[in-house]
């Protein structure tokens, strides 16, 4: 059984509790590694791209500032 299929199935055996608890760690986790690469890839140069284009719709009219 691979280590996957054995935290998937510790995962299964938890309480009602104890999967809410993992379930908000996990979701916080999760942000967080998104939050991270983000960063990353602003700072490599990755979105300016992206970046351009919406400087370049709001500038025409075709977005809006939020």
């Amino acid at each position: 059984m691979s280590e996957l299929e054995q935290l998937e199935q510790q995962v299964q055996n938890l309480s009602t509790e104890d999967l809410a608890k993992f379930r908000a760690w996990f979701l916080e986790l999760d942000a967080q590694l998104w939050d991270q690469q983000i960063a990353e890839d602003f700072e490599a140069g990755k979105l300016d791209r992206l970046i351009a284009e919406a400087r370049e719709d709001l500038a025409a009219g075709r977005a809006r500032e939020i």
